[in-house]
């Protein structure tokens, strides 16, 4: 399978657990939103092009605004995520090629700790911006906080568990690729 089409199934089928699923969940509480969507984003491969990966982060966004009726807000979280992520993984990532020759961020590629900073990273950086626009302004911040922080540790068990049901074949990258 063509990592187009996978990469495309992919999308769908986040989007519809995030909509049929995770947003169908009653409210644990007004501080816990489960969000798993922006996922798609963190598997996409390493060498994807920044304007690509801005477009491809605008079109997850946008389509997850389109099933929830929240004009744009998804859409601005993804594409900061999409933004951000070239340089966390430049940070993250061994600087020896030889060590590095995987196709897509994982737990795999990048071992456990280092995957888990970088989703950790993203996931604070989505929550915390889809939060902001959500409010639109603190009002209280210690209820802006505590938003965040529960929202983004939900997620992040959600990625977890995703990561450990879900364990993807990992493809090496070859020199004629």
């Amino acid at each position: 399978m063509s990592d187009l089409l996978r990469n495309i199934i992919r999308l769908l089928l986040f989007i519809l657990v995030q909509v049929y699923v995770l947003n169908k969940i009653p409210p644990l509480h007004q501080y816990v939103i489960p969000y798993l969507y922006y996922l798609f984003l963190l598997w996409l491969p390493f060498n994807i092009s920044r304007i690509s990966l801005l477009f491809v982060g605008f079109i997850t966004g946008m389509t997850l605004d389109y099933f929830t009726n929240t004009p744009g807000l998804h859409a601005a979280a993804c594409v900061l995520v999409a933004y951000v992520r070239p340089f966390i993984i430049n940070i993250l990532s061994p600087k020896d090629s030889t060590e590095f020759n995987y196709r897509e961020p994982s737990p795999r590629s990048m071992g456990w700790t280092p995957y888990l900073v970088y989703v950790l990273i993203l996931t604070v950086f989505h929550h915390f911006y889809l939060v902001l626009l959500e409010w639109w302004s603190f009002g209280n911040f210690l209820h802006f906080l505590i938003k965040v922080l529960s929202t983004t540790a939900i997620s992040l068990l959600l990625v977890i568990i995703t990561e450990l049901l879900f364990a993807r074949k990992m493809n090496y990258r070859t020199n004629t690729a």
